[in-house]
């Protein structure tokens, strides 16, 4: 049997040599050139202030005959005509567009060239200052409780962020693999995200292991899911839209990497939470063997899996939610409701990521009990021929899991 010495070795020379491929893969699919064309896109928005609100009747879009509306007079509050005065109009046959009343905050479409009537259009609420206050509230809190690891990890979820903006989504637009962009990035995201967060040490290099061959297995499983499930991806009107306006698109492969990438944030939590409890389980029993250390991890990984895949199953389901009461309102049953590809694509992604956070437990349990096992690996500090360390002489951190003295 490998010592752990020579299993920590394998792991590392293994996520060395994944560092490297995904170097090479940014290289190679980084976004260049100019992105295609994906139709003229209006770009002239303003801020304004609802003032009035009054119904009265305007022309109907579909017939020459007078239609119930609503006309909406404004303040423009952005922009080159910031003080100016406005109006705009919402036909009753509008359902996308709620009433209107004063003191609202919008965002108006701003078309110069066209008359006074029609010059501006509803596009959406202002909601940026409660965003922001949000924003705020969630980083304090991250801070408050996380203290120099939750700045490291607000620092790593800024860097995913910067990946998913600059590599992700630019590189999918220039008709790149939609799956090797979506792997290379996750992959990316989980080198930055997890060792900004917990350090470079030993437990992080194991839950990083543990979290790339997940990866992998959610990959391959989607794209035989969306094969025999015949999915195309077009089911929303936005995949339609981009099939007209860059019709090189895979958006099959589209949906692919949109299942990978949503799978990548609950993973992380599964295989870093799997490492913590098989480094706290050695710290407390040094003497526990490998076998046993597994399967006292994995009874705890079993809890976490069933309460994580109920939240996946219900923030999915939540989504879905509006299409099923939708389409329970003709008469087709329910098994035509949930295979229609609309609810089967949401479904395919709540299978593929739940199978996949279910298999990251034992994986990263294993790797845990025969990488955490040498008695270099049960504290961090260093234990001349003293007594073995207890969890009451050191409490349980992240940072202690992976030996300071080997890092990585």
């Amino acid at each position: 049997m490998e010592t752990a010495e020579q299993t920590q070795k394998w792991v590392t020379r293994a996520i060395i040599a994944v560092s490297i491929l995904t170097l090479l893969g940014l290289g190679l699919l980084w976004p260049r050139g100019e992105a295609p064309d994906l139709g003229n896109q209006p770009s002239e928005f303003v801020d304004a202030t609802v003032t009035k609100a009054v119904r009265t009747t305007c022309d109907a879009i579909e017939a020459n005959a007078l239609a119930g509306c609503q006309e909406v007079s404004v303040e423009i509050t952005s922009g080159k005509n910031a003080g100016d005065t406005g109006v705009f109009l919402i036909r009753d046959t509008d359902f996308r567009i709620p009433q209107m009343k004063g003191g609202e905050q919008v965002v108006l479409l701003d078309v110069a060239t066209s008359p006074v009537p029609y010059r501006y259009s509803f596009s959406d609420f202002q909601r940026s200052t409660p965003m922001w206050w949000l924003l705020l509230l969630f980083v304090a809190a991250v801070i408050f409780v996380g203290r120099w690891q939750g700045v490291r990890a607000l620092i790593g979820l800024a860097a995913s962020g910067l990946i998913l903006v600059a590599f992700i989504v630019p590189s999918l637009l220039r008709n790149e693999s939609a799956v090797l962009v979506a792997l290379v990035g996750t992959v990316a995201i989980a080198y930055v995200a997890l060792y900004l967060a917990h350090g470079v040490n030993t437990a992080t290099t194991v839950a990083l292991a543990g979290t790339l061959l997940s990866l992998v297995l959610i990959v391959g499983l989607a794209l035989v899911a969306a094969e025999l499930c015949n999915l195309s991806g077009l089911a929303s009107e936005d995949a339609q839209v981009l099939r007209v306006t860059a019709s090189a698109l895979d958006l099959r492969g589209l949906l692919v990497a949109g299942i990978v990438v949503g799978a990548l944030g609950v993973l992380d939590d599964v295989t870093v939470t799997q490492v913590s409890t098989v480094s706290a389980l050695r710290r407390a029993n040094p003497k526990m063997s490998r076998v046993v250390l597994y399967r006292e991890a994995i009874t705890v990984g079993r809890d976490h899996v069933a309460s994580t895949v109920n939240t996946l199953v219900l923030a999915y389901a939540g989504a879905a939610l509006p299409l099923v009461l939708l389409f329970s309102q003709g008469n087709k049953s329910i098994g035509r409701i949930l295979s229609s590809e609309i609810v089967a694509m949401e479904i395919v992604r709540m299978l593929v990521g739940s199978i996949g956070l279910v298999i990251s437990v034992p994986i990263t349990t294993a790797l845990a009990a025969a990488v955490l096992t040498g008695r270099e690996q049960i504290h961090a500090g260093h234990n001349h021929g003293g007594p073995d360390p207890t969890p009451t002489e050191s409490p349980a951190n992240w940072d202690d899991f992976g030996p300071q003295d080997h890092a990585i």
